[in-house]
């Protein structure tokens, strides 16, 4: 073998969302394993260099520009949060370098830079909001953390809540990196509300704080869940089943779907890192962007991010979740949404599930809940 492909994996090991960006890394580095053993991608193994920004947008930011500049790594794979990708963005147009994004998050956003493979807001929040309204009802109370994903998350649920004839009856917010007295408002509200359901925005540590507390407090997700597109099979482990039971959550990919592919990824990732590991879908786009790369150094010879962004599009694969590509309109994904309803033994099970490929729309062009 000659040179090795150097691919950045910047994934946060520590801070406020360690729990799923360590998920991440753990499927990037299996999708890179898995390559390697495979004899590598164009005669060439694949080298991770990893960092860990400790889930802080400066660290990011700098940790970005050290790979770019100096470490001359043109392809990033990693982020979170939606602060550390715009964080993050400047850095990767500036130096020419292309990021990998695998994370759901708010829309709005087109860079020829970043590759989107989590989902946009019509596949994910306009499926989980027509699902809710029909099943529970249109009375929505909103808690998140507060950052830029939440904020805009909730404006757009208030969006579709308003199309439905519905109301939303509180917006409350807390700190990113919570104690357990910051739901308490959150908690007395619901209490005298009665909303329908409750759309979280909770992302990270205060993800089954929250769960915890509304539990402890006796509500009951039988009639009235919490709802959300954060909480994955990464934030349940760290929660009781009682806790979790009865809650909703919308997504591409959920680590019980029955098919090929998504089982064998699913042992796989649990045979490289734990029987009882966690699998979300937020580890299952990080596992197949990596490999939607490879595909693409394999066709141009190359990892120039020009030439990398230019093949992906149209080039489509069987990613866990189904066969998934780039939209060349949007350099988003093609994804498959579903909505997930937690069990007693904290896995989700299937309510609902697309029959196909949906088109990202970032722009929220198609303004229909049938979008």
């Amino acid at each position: 073998m000659t040179r090795s492909w150097r691919f950045g994996l910047l994934c946060s090991q520590t801070g406020v969302t360690a729990s799923v960006e360590n998920t991440q890394l753990n499927a990037s580095l299996l999708a890179i394993e898995q390559l390697n053993e495979a004899g590598g991608v164009a005669g060439r193994l694949i080298e991770p260099v990893i960092h860990d920004p400790a889930s802080n947008p400066r660290q990011f930011a700098a940790v970005a520009e050290r790979m770019l500049a100096r470490e001359q790594i043109r392809l990033i794979f990693g982020c979170y949060m939606s602060s550390t990708r715009k964080a993050l963005l400047p850095l990767v147009e500036a130096y020419r370098g292309l990021l990998f994004y695998p994370t759901l998050y708010e829309g709005f956003e087109y860079s020829r830079h970043c590759i989107y493979t989590g989902a946009a807001p019509n596949q994910n929040s306009m499926q989980l909001a027509s699902y809710l309204f029909a099943t529970y009802g249109k009375r929505l109370l909103l808690v998140g953390s507060n950052y830029i994903y939440p904020y805009e998350s909730n404006r757009i649920m208030t969006e579709l809540v308003h199309q439905a004839g519905g109301v939303v009856l509180d917006e409350i917010y807390v700190p990113l990196t919570p104690h357990r007295s910051d739901f308490d408002t959150a908690i007395t509200r619901i209490g005298r509300t009665r909303p329908d359901v409750i759309f979280s925005t909770v992302v990270g540590e205060g993800t089954a704080m929250f769960y915890e507390a509304y539990h402890k407090a006796g509500f009951d997700a039988a009639s009235m869940p919490i709802a959300s597109l954060t909480t994955s099979e990464a934030e349940v482990a760290e929660m009781s089943a009682g806790a979790a039971r009865g809650h909703i959550t919308a997504s591409p990919f959920f680590d019980i779907l029955p098919h090929r592919s998504a089982v064998d990824f699913v042992a796989s990732y649990r045979a490289r890192f734990g029987s009882a590991a966690p699998v979300p879908a937020a580890a299952e786009a990080a596992y197949f962007q990596v490999i939607l790369a490879a595909r693409a150094i394999a066709r141009v010879g190359s990892d120039d991010p020009a030439l990398i962004q230019a093949a992906l599009p149209d080039h489509e694969i069987e990613a866990p979740q189904g066969f998934v590509r780039i939209d060349r309109d949007n350099n988003h994904c093609f994804l498959w949404p579903r909505v997930g309803r937690l069990g007693g033994n904290g896995s989700f099970e299937i309510v609902w599930e697309s029959d196909g490929q949906v088109k990202p729309d970032p722009y929220r062009v198609t303004q229909t809940l049938d979008g």
